[in-house]
């Protein structure tokens, strides 16, 4: 912890109140940063974020100095060829439409302040993929695309928008996939272990901090060392 190192800033973390959300959260909160949660649990501010309309009035009422877009789902384990449909459109819709909605909304606040810091939560998955996780890779892997181009767009205006590639987590995200895919991506973890949340929460709030102005479009891995590029 660094005291008072988000003194006077204002963030925003969507899916804020489990998880890796929560624990960026109350990092953020512990080191002077005003907090506002996003999520459709009690714990915060209830906003969808895959609707575009609620999204743009909420981050304009908030005007955030720092966006953390870490709501998500994982889908359900299956092959690509046996895949729902329905599932497909619900994961993109939360882990790809959201992140836009958001992004979309906070760069033209941030822009206008001349300083911002932007943090969308992909995925190792989104870098390798996953067998029997095919919406989920493909979603974080759209995640990483995104903040690479905004990244760039925003890249003389002072702020900057990067994106964190965790391996699995010990989080309450796993109840969503089988026991045999939790295993299947410990057993991909050079440390041979699943990272703790304090781990990934130090690394993104470097990323939000004054100290990485240089780094923008930026994938900074946190993967136990299973990321390979």
């Amino acid at each position: 912890m660094i005291p008072n190192r988000f003194k006077n800033r204002k963030a925003v973390v969507t899916g804020g109140a489990s998880g890796i959300g929560k624990g960026i959260a109350d990092r953020l909160t512990a080191e002077g940063a005003n907090v506002v949660v996003w999520d459709l649990t009690p714990g915060g501010r209830i906003i969808d974020v895959t609707d575009s309309d609620a999204v743009q009035a909420a981050m304009t009422e908030d005007n955030p100095d720092l966006l953390i877009c870490s709501a998500g789902i994982t889908g359900p384990n299956a092959t690509t060829w046996d895949y729902s449909i329905d599932d497909w459109h619900k994961v993109f819709d939360l882990n790809v439409h959201g992140v836009f909605y958001c992004n979309r909304a906070a760069a033209p606040l941030m822009t206008a302040k001349g300083y911002g810091r932007i943090v969308n939560i992909a995925s190792i998955a989104g870098k390798e993929g996953n067998p029997n996780a095919p919406a989920y890779s493909a979603s974080k892997a759209a995640v990483i695309g995104l903040t690479k181009s905004l990244g760039k767009e925003l890249a003389q205006t002072g702020v900057t928008c990067n994106t964190i590639a965790p391996a699995a987590a010990q989080t309450p995200i796993l109840d969503q996939m089988t026991p045999e895919h939790v295993a299947y991506m410990k057993s991909k973890i050079p440390m041979n272990r699943l990272a703790e949340v304090d781990e990934i929460t130090s690394t993104v709030c470097w990323a939000l901090s004054e100290e990485a102005g240089f780094s923008t479009g930026v994938v900074f891995d946190c993967s136990g060392g299973r990321a390979t590029y």
